[in-house]
């Protein structure tokens, strides 16, 4: 199964993220999933990308997780 993060603007409601996101490709397992988002939060953030949840193929792992500092 793939894990993959869904953006979400402040309310929860999924959304595409501008052009400049950084895209991402299914990972492998969790812990790829959650170094990516580690490593490219700010640029998330920049991207209009308020929250992520973590999901493994259509089950919710966890989240909501704000990106805000």
């Amino acid at each position: 199964m793939a894990w993959t993060w869904r953006y979400e603007d402040p309310t929860g409601a999924p959304i595409v993220p501008t052009d400049s996101a950084p895209t991402q490709e299914p990972f492998p397992n969790q812990a790829d999933a959650e170094s990516w988002v580690g490593e490219f939060w700010r640029e998330l953030l920049d991207a209009g990308v308020a929250q992520v949840t973590l999901l493994e193929g259509d089950r919710v792992v966890y989240g909501p997780m704000g990106l805000s500092a």
